[in-house]
């Protein structure tokens, strides 16, 4: 899990510096006539959000606290 864990962290700093690229202007450039646009910055942004989300549920699972944790159940026959 930590190898996850270290994957999505270097994705959101890879995100984070894209975004961050785009706003101090490298989203559009010009050549020879022809403009062309890198990036659309509200998909960057959505998938801050989306990491950001992944990160805190991998550091949840790695607490034991994630969503499936099942504990102190016992079936019964009556």
């Amino acid at each position: 899990m930590a190898g996850r864990l270290e994957e999505l962290r270097l994705r959101l700093s890879q995100y984070i510096a894209c975004e961050s690229a785009i706003l101090s202007g490298a989203q559009t450039y010009s050549i020879a006539g022809r403009s062309l646009t890198r990036a659309n910055l509200s998909e960057i942004a959505e998938m801050i959000k989306y990491l950001e989300k992944e990160i805190a549920a991998e550091e949840a699972r790695s607490r034991g606290r994630g969503r499936n944790k099942v504990f102190g159940v016992i079936p019964r026959d009556f």
